[in-house]
């Protein structure tokens, strides 16, 4: 497919943006339910505007897309495939019921963030189970950052800690704060070397801490 830059629309260091990026993120909104009283960021993307301006969204050198942070936006409806992006935030968007799988084909991912931890009475909370954490983080081998605080995931110390060994080899930062997690924390977590921040609390991990995670020697906060 031939791709042409939006005519006369540039970024402020005189980079253009990619007309099929802009065209994606006018769609993305035009599927979302949001309140534009209270928003920061979705109210911004005008297609008229400076797209430089658009809040939320950072492009690069190129004109693509690569991060997209719609936290604490309130908005509801599908998600659609940005395959360039290396950052998404969506906490506490606003999201509830289950997250889908096409956020496991944005194989760039370098940091996500889907925490909700700011609940509305009657509305269901995010959920991982079809797909689940082990579907959701299988393609994301370049993933450094995963925060799901408050994401019901109710898995066994043996399953979530094989799906994010087998999966995510550079894991960094990984918080998985009340999630309905069970313990005891699995052996085959000690792949993941590279982690410095583990995040755990609030989970039914009754058990004693790994002696392995003695040998993790960038690990500042546990």
């Amino acid at each position: 497919m031939h791709v042409t830059s939006v005519s006369g629309e540039c970024l402020s260091d005189g980079r253009v943006c990619l007309e099929d990026e802009v065209l994606l993120l006018l769609q993305l909104k035009s599927s979302l339910i949001f309140n534009t009283a209270a928003s920061n960021k979705l109210v911004s993307w005008i297609q008229s505007a400076d797209y430089c301006s658009w809040g939320g969204v950072t492009w690069d050198a190129t004109g693509r897309v690569v991060s997209l942070d719609l936290s604490s936006e309130f908005i509801s409806a599908e998600f659609h495939k940005l395959g360039n992006l290396t950052y998404l935030n969506l906490s506490n968007a606003g999201f509830s019921g289950q997250i889908p799988i096409e956020i496991s084909y944005l194989t760039r991912l370098v940091t996500i963030d889907l925490s909700s931890l700011y609940f509305i009475t009657g509305i269901p909370k995010l959920k991982l189970e079809n797909p689940n954490l082990r579907m959701l983080v299988q393609n994301l081998k370049k993933l450094r950052e995963l925060h799901l605080d408050g994401v019901i995931i109710s898995a066994q110390g043996k399953e979530w800690c094989w799906a994010l060994s087998s999966s995510v080899p550079n894991l960094q930062v990984l918080s998985l704060y009340s999630c309905h997690l069970s313990g005891p924390i699995h052996y085959s977590l000690k792949k993941l070397q590279s982690l410095s921040r583990i995040r755990l609390d609030d989970n039914n991990i009754a058990a004693p801490v790994p002696e392995f995670l003695s040998n993790f020697s960038n690990l500042t906060h546990l």
